[in-house]
Protein backbone atom coordinates (compact mmCIF):
# COMPACT_ATOMS: atom_id res chain seq x y z
CA UNK A 1 0.00 0.00 0.00
CA UNK A 2 1.18 3.40 -0.77
CA UNK A 3 0.03 6.82 0.28
CA UNK A 4 -3.68 6.18 -0.31
CA UNK A 5 -5.12 4.98 2.96
CA UNK A 6 -7.55 2.13 2.55
CA UNK A 7 -6.66 1.59 -1.09
CA UNK A 8 -4.55 -1.06 -2.67
CA UNK A 9 -2.08 -0.46 -5.44
CA UNK A 10 -3.20 -1.21 -8.92
CA UNK A 11 -2.95 -4.98 -9.70
CA UNK A 12 -2.75 -6.04 -6.06
CA UNK A 13 -5.63 -8.04 -4.56
CA UNK A 14 -7.51 -6.68 -1.62
CA UNK A 15 -7.92 -10.25 -0.36
CA UNK A 16 -4.62 -12.11 -0.76
CA UNK A 17 -6.00 -15.26 0.96
CA UNK A 18 -8.79 -15.59 -1.68
CA UNK A 19 -12.47 -16.20 -1.28
CA UNK A 20 -13.39 -17.83 2.02
CA UNK A 21 -14.44 -21.50 1.91
CA UNK A 22 -18.15 -22.27 2.30
CA UNK A 23 -18.89 -22.89 5.93
CA UNK A 24 -22.00 -25.03 5.47
CA UNK A 25 -23.17 -27.44 2.81
CA UNK A 26 -25.45 -26.12 0.07
CA UNK A 27 -28.47 -28.02 1.35
CA UNK A 28 -31.87 -26.46 1.28
CA UNK A 29 -34.11 -26.45 4.33
CA UNK A 30 -36.15 -29.23 2.73
CA UNK A 31 -33.05 -31.42 2.33
CA UNK A 32 -32.24 -30.97 6.01
CA UNK A 33 -35.83 -31.80 7.05
CA UNK A 34 -36.19 -34.78 4.69
CA UNK A 35 -32.99 -36.35 6.05
CA UNK A 36 -34.45 -36.55 9.55
CA UNK A 37 -36.23 -39.71 10.71
CA UNK A 38 -39.49 -40.20 12.56
CA UNK A 39 -40.57 -43.04 14.81
CA UNK A 40 -43.96 -44.38 13.73
CA UNK A 41 -46.06 -47.13 15.28
CA UNK A 42 -48.12 -49.14 12.80
CA UNK A 43 -50.13 -52.13 13.93
CA UNK A 44 -48.28 -52.19 17.26
CA UNK A 45 -44.87 -52.28 15.54
CA UNK A 46 -42.54 -49.31 15.89
CA UNK A 47 -40.31 -48.39 12.96
CA UNK A 48 -38.35 -45.46 11.64
CA UNK A 49 -39.37 -43.49 8.55
CA UNK A 50 -37.82 -40.54 6.83
CA UNK A 51 -39.91 -37.38 6.78
CA UNK A 52 -40.45 -37.95 3.06
CA UNK A 53 -41.78 -41.49 3.70
CA UNK A 54 -43.98 -40.16 6.52
CA UNK A 55 -45.50 -37.53 4.22
CA UNK A 56 -46.13 -40.17 1.55
CA UNK A 57 -47.80 -42.41 4.15
CA UNK A 58 -50.05 -39.55 5.27
CA UNK A 59 -50.92 -38.81 1.63
CA UNK A 60 -51.87 -42.47 1.02
CA UNK A 61 -54.05 -42.47 4.14
CA UNK A 62 -55.75 -39.23 3.09
CA UNK A 63 -56.37 -40.68 -0.36
CA UNK A 64 -57.99 -43.75 1.19
CA UNK A 65 -60.25 -41.44 3.18
CA UNK A 66 -61.40 -39.78 -0.06
CA UNK A 67 -59.31 -36.64 -0.40
CA UNK A 68 -59.28 -35.79 -4.11
CA UNK A 69 -56.00 -33.87 -3.85
CA UNK A 70 -54.38 -36.81 -2.08
CA UNK A 71 -55.67 -39.22 -4.72
CA UNK A 72 -54.15 -37.00 -7.42
CA UNK A 73 -50.84 -36.93 -5.56
CA UNK A 74 -50.83 -40.70 -5.13
CA UNK A 75 -51.57 -41.22 -8.82
CA UNK A 76 -48.66 -38.91 -9.70
CA UNK A 77 -46.38 -40.86 -7.33
CA UNK A 78 -47.45 -44.13 -8.94
CA UNK A 79 -46.85 -42.75 -12.44
CA UNK A 80 -43.41 -41.46 -11.43
CA UNK A 81 -42.54 -44.85 -9.90
CA UNK A 82 -43.72 -46.75 -13.00
CA UNK A 83 -41.54 -44.55 -15.24
CA UNK A 84 -38.52 -45.08 -12.99
CA UNK A 85 -39.03 -48.85 -12.99
CA UNK A 86 -39.46 -48.90 -16.77
CA UNK A 87 -36.29 -46.86 -17.19
CA UNK A 88 -34.25 -49.19 -14.97
CA UNK A 89 -35.44 -52.44 -16.52
CA UNK A 90 -36.28 -52.09 -20.20
CA UNK A 91 -38.96 -54.33 -21.59
CA UNK A 92 -37.80 -57.86 -22.27
CA UNK A 93 -40.53 -58.51 -24.78
CA UNK A 94 -39.01 -59.31 -28.10
CA UNK A 95 -41.04 -59.10 -31.30
CA UNK A 96 -42.60 -62.33 -32.45
CA UNK A 97 -42.79 -63.13 -36.11
CA UNK A 98 -46.10 -64.70 -37.07
CA UNK A 99 -46.58 -66.41 -40.38
CA UNK A 100 -49.88 -67.67 -41.70
CA UNK A 101 -50.05 -70.49 -44.12
CA UNK A 102 -53.26 -71.94 -45.47
CA UNK A 103 -53.27 -75.66 -45.95
CA UNK A 104 -56.67 -77.31 -46.24
CA UNK A 105 -55.21 -80.70 -45.31
CA UNK A 106 -53.90 -79.26 -42.05
CA UNK A 107 -57.30 -77.75 -41.22
CA UNK A 108 -59.02 -81.04 -42.02
CA UNK A 109 -56.50 -82.94 -39.91
CA UNK A 110 -56.99 -80.52 -37.02
CA UNK A 111 -60.76 -80.93 -37.13
CA UNK A 112 -60.35 -84.72 -37.16
CA UNK A 113 -57.86 -84.69 -34.28
CA UNK A 114 -60.12 -82.45 -32.21
CA UNK A 115 -63.16 -84.58 -33.01
CA UNK A 116 -65.02 -81.68 -34.58
CA UNK A 117 -65.39 -83.60 -37.84
CA UNK A 118 -65.52 -87.28 -38.80
CA UNK A 119 -64.98 -89.13 -42.07
CA UNK A 120 -67.97 -91.01 -43.44
CA UNK A 121 -68.45 -93.31 -46.39
CA UNK A 122 -67.72 -96.93 -47.18
CA UNK A 123 -65.34 -96.49 -50.10
CA UNK A 124 -61.81 -95.52 -48.82
CA UNK A 125 -61.23 -93.44 -51.97
CA UNK A 126 -64.48 -91.48 -51.61
CA UNK A 127 -64.82 -90.56 -47.94
CA UNK A 128 -66.28 -87.21 -46.99
CA UNK A 129 -66.10 -85.20 -43.83
CA UNK A 130 -69.11 -84.33 -41.76
CA UNK A 131 -69.47 -82.23 -38.66
CA UNK A 132 -69.55 -84.28 -35.45
CA UNK A 133 -72.98 -84.34 -33.83
CA UNK A 134 -71.75 -82.69 -30.62
CA UNK A 135 -70.18 -79.79 -32.57
CA UNK A 136 -73.36 -79.14 -34.55
CA UNK A 137 -75.39 -79.36 -31.33
CA UNK A 138 -73.10 -76.82 -29.65
CA UNK A 139 -73.56 -74.42 -32.58
CA UNK A 140 -77.34 -74.82 -32.56
CA UNK A 141 -77.55 -74.32 -28.79
CA UNK A 142 -75.71 -70.98 -28.74
CA UNK A 143 -78.00 -68.36 -27.18
CA UNK A 144 -79.19 -65.36 -29.14
CA UNK A 145 -79.07 -66.97 -32.58
CA UNK A 146 -81.73 -66.21 -35.19
CA UNK A 147 -84.11 -68.96 -36.37
CA UNK A 148 -82.87 -71.05 -39.27
CA UNK A 149 -84.84 -71.27 -42.49
CA UNK A 150 -85.79 -74.57 -44.14
CA UNK A 151 -82.74 -74.54 -46.46
CA UNK A 152 -80.36 -73.82 -43.56
CA UNK A 153 -81.92 -76.62 -41.49
CA UNK A 154 -81.48 -79.05 -44.40
CA UNK A 155 -77.81 -78.01 -44.75
CA UNK A 156 -77.23 -78.63 -41.03
CA UNK A 157 -78.80 -82.08 -41.36
CA UNK A 158 -76.83 -82.91 -44.53
CA UNK A 159 -73.41 -81.87 -43.21
CA UNK A 160 -73.82 -83.33 -39.70
CA UNK A 161 -72.98 -86.90 -38.83
CA UNK A 162 -75.94 -88.64 -37.16
CA UNK A 163 -78.13 -85.56 -37.64
CA UNK A 164 -81.17 -87.51 -36.37
CA UNK A 165 -79.69 -87.20 -32.86
CA UNK A 166 -79.74 -83.37 -32.97
CA UNK A 167 -82.09 -81.66 -30.51
CA UNK A 168 -83.31 -78.42 -32.02
CA UNK A 169 -83.65 -75.68 -29.39
CA UNK A 170 -86.94 -73.77 -29.26
CA UNK A 171 -86.96 -70.82 -31.62
CA UNK A 172 -84.16 -72.13 -33.86
CA UNK A 173 -86.45 -73.88 -36.34
CA UNK A 174 -88.46 -71.79 -38.77
CA UNK A 175 -92.09 -72.73 -38.93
Amino acid sequence: MSGNVGRFEKGQSGNPAGRPKARRPHNSAFDIIFDKTLKVTQGGVERELTVDEGLQLQTYQAALKGSKMAVRSVLKMIEKREKAIAKRSPSQISPVRIEHEYDSDSADAAMLILGIAVYEGQDPNHKWMRLATWAAQAALSRPGQKPLGETEQNNVRHFTSESDKLKWPKGRRAT
